[in-house]
Order: structure tokens, then C-alpha cells, then sequence
């Protein structure tokens, strides 16, 4: 191992400039649109109580990572910002709120391509007594927005309903106590072929081979949500026969006719074979895909979950929500950066103040009158201008401010447009709103 590998934990990354330039650029829009929904900002703590945690994912509790016993509390970073959402409603008898959350969550993971042990999760949650979809329908438009304004390319959402899924279950013969495991393996349909996760649910889960056949039939149905709807719904149809079925397929009409109105409805496709692995869903969920050539998989996921509040009280509190992978995102983007070819700007600076010797009193005077005007600077001292217009060059800062001392007797400063490589002298008194008019008129 070399020596540098032992400094940083694997699946655990440092971020430079440009990559932080980007970054900001995304989170700046993400917060944008969660704040047009009318989201506030939430913030819980890194780590909570292991007891919080434990009992809510599923067969992914083994990747909760567990921190060492100090002083008596058993505790554990947090795996999402779900979890810890629902504690705080819980805590603070919250009836209702629209929340966001960005902030950092840890998997005992393996460590592989777009797969790390510690990333950021962007979460828009709606809590609360509402009309029937009225929330899911504003959570997954939330997410076509997110998706759209990020501009990452094309995507799918896939989406369904957790009572369609149990009922599909019930149908196919599945006894009800393994309801919850035999959908961890649907789950990875979207990694596994059928074969392997048939094998899978016989050989592991104890499911007969009749009965996975059974689900291998229907879980290959996915299309337009209304089309399926439809299919669903004809005359003869065993859905139509099961309780849970019938209720969650009024509920995606609602859904579906909501999003159509919204225009958002053709980024959706309605899939059998999305299981989501956590135990928490209750209703509708669902997960976007990127359909680029940047193979990521999973970018966003989320869905409804009206029991899980009640867990930490006596108070049921429905739920529903999207936590959108910004990693992968950031990855997409990343990648479209390095096929423009162009310089990514780590800083926003918009003039540089150049002067030619070592006057940092000239420098201060300079460039407070810049920062005073609002104007994003920075000043640099030196005899060699080549250096300067080479920085400016290589961080995209369009404008430069020249001072030498032939400027200073003539009481002059020249401006210097780093893209038209072109000079001009302005009279040192207007030298700001000069710039001024260049900067608003580039």
C-alpha cells in the first residue's frame, strides 16, 4: 500500500476547486427549486442514537456504521436523512411542515465506482394530513424540476406503489411474513437478471419455483403510466381482486392525471419490478434512472411513508419524500464539463487588480473601491504583468486593472478584456463605473 492510501479512509473522496465549482453550481439550483415549493431548511445531527436507527432498512441495516461506546450511548451515523427527519417531527410534535435537508450520510459500503461511504443526500419532504396524492404529486414534480434545471440529460422515473407490490406478492402466492424480504430481491432486478434473483428467492428465501414464476410474469410489466393503468384495471384482472391492489391503483390515477396536467408525466414510467429495499415505504415510490451514456444507475429515489414518525411516538404523522444521489449527478455534470473543453471557474472574481511593483498600498485603495462597488476582485503585486494576465488567463477572470507607473503620473488606470485581448485607458476617477458598464454589458 502506498503511503498516501493510508491518509484517507477508502470510499471517501477530496474535492478540488473546479470540482467544488461545480458543486455549488448544483446545490445553488437544487436549493432554488426546493424553495420555490415553499421547503424551509432542517439540519439533524451526523450521528443519533443507534436505537433510531435500527429496525428501519430493511436488510441495508447492516451497512448503518456504529460508532465506538464512549460513555454509555450506544450511537451510529446517520444511513439517510429520513430517519432523522421522522425522529424530529416525532421529538417536536410536529403536524405538519415541508422540509429540505443537503447534508452527508454514511454506508459501510464496499467501495467501488459511484458507490462511496460517505455523500451527500439532497431531501424534500412533506409531512402532514392532505388530500389523497396531493403531496406525492408535488414531490415527484419537485424532482422533474430538480432534474430538468440541473440539465444532466435524459432520465426515467420509475414508479410504483408498495400495496400494488404486496398485492402483486399475495397474488403470486408469497406468504405475507416474507413479503418485506422477497422484495429486497426484486430490488436488484435492476442489477441481476431475473435468473439470478429467481435463484435468489428459491434458494434463500425459501420461495417455491411456481411462485417465482409467478412474479418473473408480472414484474416485467412496466410502460406509460395511463397504458398500464389500464392494463391493470381490464376486465379479468386479478388486481382488480385484492383490496391493497384497488386502492393503490385509485391513488396512481389521481397521481398520474395530476402530472399530466402538470406536464411532467412523460418522464414517467409505471414499473412492477420497482421494489425499493426499505422497510419505511408504505405508498406510492419510486427512483430515477439517467438514460445517458455516463453509466451511474440510481440518481434520485424516494416515495411515501406513513408509519414511520409513529415509531418514535404515539403520533402518526403521513409522510413523502425524494432524496435526490447529488453524487452521481455530480458525475454526469463533471463529465459534460470535460466535453465542453472549456475552463471550469473555481471562483467568481470578476476583476483583477494588477500592479506592476510592489505598491500594496495602491493595491488596497484599488480594490476596496472595487469590493465597495460590489464587484467580485482580487489584487496581485508584481514587476512581470505576463504572470497576471496568465492567472487571469487560467481562472477565467475577464477583466484586469493595470497600474504601472506611467498610469499613476498620468492619473489613468487601463482596463484589460482578458477574452478580446484588447486594452483602453480610463481616467483613475471612473475607473469602477467603467467596469461597471463592461461587467453588466459583456
Amino acid at each position: 500500500m502506498k503511503w498516501e492510501d493510508c491518509l484517507k479512509f477508502p470510499g471517501t473522496r477530496d474535492f478540488g476547486r473546479e470540482q467544488m465549482a461545480i458543486r455549488e453550481r448544483a446545490f445553488s439550483i437544487i436549493t432554488s427549486v426546493f424553495k420555490m415549493h415553499g421547503g424551509v431548511a432542517l439540519d439533524t445531527p451526523v450521528f443519533e442514537l443507534r436505537e433510531t436507527l435500527m429496525g428501519k432498512y430493511g436488510e441495508d441495516s447492516k451497512l448503518v456504521y456504529d460508532l465506538a461506546d464512549q460513555g454509555g450511548e450506544l450511537c451510529s451515523l446517520r444511513y439517510d436523512l429520513t430517519v432523522p427527519f421522522a425522529r424530529y417531527v416525532a421529538m417536536n410534535n410536529i403536524s405538519a411542515i415541508k422540509r429540505y435537508q443537503i447534508a452527508k450520510v454514511y454506508r459501510r459500503d464496499n467501495p467501488s465506482k459511484g458507490r462511496y461511504r460517505e455523500f451527500y443526500q439532497c431531501d424534500f419532504d412533506i409531512a402532514g394530513v392532505y388530500e389523497p396524492m396531493e403531496p406525492d404529486f408535488e414531490v415527484v414534480k419537485v424532482l422533474t424540476e430538480l432534474l430538468d434545471k440541473l440539465d444532466i440529460g435524459d432520465y426515467e422515473i420509475k414508479l410504483n406503489h408498495r400495496k400494488l407490490l404486496d398485492g402483486m406478492l399475495e397474488i403470486c402466492g408469497v406468504p405475507a411474513e416474507k413479503f418485506r424480504t422477497v422484495c429486497s430481491s426484486i430490488d436488484k432486478l435492476d442489477k441481476l437478471t431475473f435468473e439470478e434473483v429467481k435463484k435468489e428467492l428459491v434458494e434463500e428465501k425459501g420461495v417455491s419455483n411456481e411462485t417465482a414464476e409467478n412474479i418473473g410474469s408480472l414484474v416485467k410489466t412496466r410502460g406509460p403510466p395511463l397504458e398500464v393503468l389500464l392494463e391493470l384495471r381490464k376486465e379479468g384482472s386479478k388486481f382488480m381482486e385484492n383490496e391493497g391492489s384497488v386502492v393503490a391503483l385509485n391513488e396512481l390515477e389521481i397521481l398520474f392525471k395530476a402530472l399530466e396536467k402538470a406536464n411532467a408525466l412523460d418522464r414517467i414510467s409505471f414499473d412492477l419490478s420497482l421494489a425499493r429495499g426499505l422497510d419505511y415505504y408504505t405508498g406510492v415510490i419510486y427512483e430515477a434512472v439517467f438514460k445517458g451514456v455516463t453509466q451511474v444507475g440510481s440518481i434520485a429515489a424516494g416515495g411515501r411513508y406513513d408509519k414511520l414518525v409513529g415509531m418514535f411516538s404515539n403520533k402518526q404523522v403521513p409522510a413523502v419524500g425524494v432524496s435526490l444521489g447529488i453524487e452521481r449527478v455530480f458525475a454526469i455534470m463533471e463529465q459534460q464539463e470535460k466535453e465542453k473543453n472549456q475552463v471550469i471557474r473555481a471562483t467568481e472574481t470578476e476583476v483583477l487588480v494588477s500592479i506592476l511593483g510592489k505598491d500594496l498600498i495602491l493595491a488596497a485603495e484599488l480594490v476596496n473601491e472595487l469590493w465597495s462597488a460590489g464587484i467580485k476582485a482580487e489584487f496581485k503585486l508584481t514587476t512581470r504583468v505576463q504572470n497576471h494576465i496568465k492567472y487571469a488567463t487560467q481562472t477565467g477572470i475577464p477583466w484586469m486593472v493595470l497600474v504601472g507607473e506611467s498610469e499613476l503620473r498620468d492619473g489613468k488606470v487601463k482596463l484589460k478584456d482578458i477574452r478580446a485581448n484588447q486594452e483602453e485607458e480610463v481616467p483613475r476617477k471612473d475607473f469602477v463605473e467603467v467596469l461597471k458598464q463592461r461587467l453588466s454589458n459583456p
